[in-house]
């Protein structure tokens, strides 16, 4: 109790109270010794009055505090009889009583501790209070200062949720005038973090597996405080998997283990790994995913090429686009499957070195062309409708995946076709016969013209050598005469048959359209060609042939053959474009 040499006791003093006694009567003046104005001296509450409690602190006169210094956070007063407390003697009143304060004498107390736990280099308790210019507000006793720098050992992004919360704190200087306090709690951690490194640097060897806490994360990997020292997991070592960023698989703060990879004592830089914490799933693929073995995948990527399935953790396969169907014109992949979707595949091929697996589709699903032979037999008449017409020939669609071709060539057996459209039109129903079906390739040629029989197969039986004949004339050229005997077949006179006598051309001697009797000479069904002859016709051919002409043109025209050969003459803008026999001989 202050400087007294004769302590009152806690029971002494409240004894008196009871029994009404006042300071005088219980103890003379020399029992008591004088305090001292600006002195911190202990006192006990000895009575109430009013609003004031009574303290003694040993003085010759009685000493008060107002209640209110005594109220918590609430409204509450929160003082009894009998407690001791150290208090601040504010000043001595003109009657002898004493100025008493509770508050200061707190606020003293702290800021001694203050300064010894600033010299000691010890730390204090504190509650984060709320978030002020620069930093944070914290309760020690007396508002102190922390700045956001001397939070933690990284940036800190949400301040308010460590609002409330009671962390040791480090004294980095004061000023009690200014009542002005600044703080640290980075500081404790990087003693913390300094003792932590020691020990690991001493522990710490490549192969290793070790916990730690994710302290970043960027796009090439995570960064993991491994207490003390902080390692690197690179994107490509987090898994055996596709990762498309190291966020998808970890959250900062999250406790992971991890195997050291590679540690440099020289510059403590560390790589770590996790995906090395499980056997490489490569090592073991082609035992557990055999060729034309069947497995369940989950889509994780779709290009226009084709589709990626992940059999499992960092096995990773192709289904090309080529893979997915059996149908020659297959819909981009996006169409057939989804990202996500789970489906079922056939392993076609596996290159362990290049950790590639080739993957299908279609093999789940019979292949058309297994059972095209059997359903189309070569011969057999198929009816379908035009999907597709080139410049070479008509696509048909038989059935699904199944396309038959007739080509140009096998549309009709006389008729010059340049081009398929000139005839047919996409959608149109028509009927073909099977050709040849080749299996290795997937071809399936068609015919039309195979409908029918094949005219110039007759003509030997229909035109026999020496048989006379009477045709149409269909073209007139320098080298002979084509004359049409029936629909679709012609045959030729050549310039050297019209006559005994030699004729350089016989362009102006005959006209298109005219129709003329002539004699079978050679017929070549392979050659598709009938060779005709007019001086054949007579004993005396080419007079007789030409005689003949002549008296059928007198009827309606120029009597002499000068006078024909200026008719035709001005005619020959008039000449039909050469046959095919005729494009053949001149090749």
């Amino acid at each position: 109790m202050g400087n007294n040499e004769t302590q009152l006791t806690q029971t002494d003093g409240m004894n008196a109270v009871e029994e009404g006694m006042s300071f005088a009567e219980l103890f003379n003046d020399e029992q008591l010794t004088v305090a001292n104005v600006g002195d911190v001296v202990e006192g006990t509450v000895i009575g109430f009055s009013g609003s004031i409690a009574v303290i003694d602190i040993g003085d010759k006169s009685e000493s008060e505090i107002p209640l209110n210094e005594f109220k918590s956070d609430g409204e509450a007063v929160e003082v009894n009889l009998g407690d001791i407390f150290d208090v601040f003697v504010e000043r001595r009143e003109a009657e002898g009583g004493l100025k008493l304060s509770r508050e200061k004498a707190i606020g003293i107390k702290i800021w001694e501790g203050i300064a010894t736990i600033h010299d000691q280099d010890e730390t204090i308790p504190g509650r984060i209070d709320s978030r002020v210019k620069g930093g944070l507000s914290v309760d020690i006793g007396v508002p102190a200062f922390l700045p956001y720098s001397q939070i933690d050992l990284r940036p800190v992004k949400d301040l308010d949720s460590l609002i409330g919360q009671t962390f040791d704190f480090k004294v980095l200087k004061y000023n009690r005038k200014r009542n002005n306090v600044v703080i640290s709690r980075r500081a404790i951690l990087e003693e913390e973090r300094n003792k932590l490194r020691e020990q690991m640097r001493s522990t710490l060897e490549e192969g290793a597996i070790v916990s730690g806490s994710i302290t970043n994360i960027t796009d090439y990997g995570v960064f993991v405080d491994l207490g003390g020292l902080d390692g690197l997991c690179h994107i490509t070592d987090l898994s055996w998997g596709r990762v498309s960023h190291p966020s998808k698989l970890f959250k900062v703060g999250e406790e992971i283990d991890v195997k050291v990879l590679k540690y440099d004592k020289e510059t403590d830089k560390v790589s770590l790994g996790v995906k090395q914490l499980k056997a490489d799933p490569w090592s073991i693929v082609e035992e557990k995913y055999p060729i034309s073995s069947k497995a369940i995948g989950k889509v994780v990527s779709i290009t226009d090429y084709g589709v990626f399935i992940e059999l499992e953790e960092g096995v990773e396969g192709l289904v090309h686009v080529s893979e997915m169907s059996w149908s020659k014109k297959t819909k981009h992949p996006s169409k057939l499957v989804g990202v996500g979707d789970a489906i079922e595949i056939v392993v076609l091929n596996i290159d362990v070195d290049a950790k590639r697996i080739s993957l299908g589709m279609k093999q789940l699903q019979p292949n058309p062309w297994d059972l095209v032979s059997e359903n189309y037999p070569v011969g057999s008449i198929i009816e379908g409708n035009i999907k597709n017409i080139t410049d070479f020939g008509i696509f048909i669609g038989i059935e699904e995946g199944i396309d038959g071709l007739i080509h140009v060539s096998d549309l009709s057996w006389t008729e010059r076709i340049k081009h398929p459209s000139e005839k047919y039109s996409k959608g149109e129903t028509i009927q073909a016969v099977v050709l040849k079906i080749d299996r290795e390739n997937e071809r399936f040629s068609l015919g039309i013209k195979q409908l029918t029989p094949d005219p110039w197969q007759a003509a030997v039986d229909t035109y026999p050598m020496g048989s006379t004949v009477e045709g149409k004339i269909t073209n007139v050229t320098d080298f002979g005469i084509f004359v049409e005997v029936e629909d679709g077949i012609e045959g030729l006179v050549h310039v050297s048959e019209i006559s005994k006598e030699k004729i350089n051309s016989p362009v102006g001697m005959y006209t298109v359209g005219d129709t003329i009797e002539t004699k079978v000479i050679s017929v070549s069904p392979k050659d598709r060609k009938i060779g005709l002859s007019i001086k054949a016709m007579t004993t005396e051919p080419g007079e007789a042939g030409v005689e003949e002409y002549k008296k059928q043109k007198t009827a309606s025209g120029p009597s002499t053959l000068g006078d024909l050969l200026k008719e035709e003459m001005g005619n020959q803008e008039k000449t039909q474009e050469p046959s095919q026999e005729e494009e053949e001989d001149n090749a």
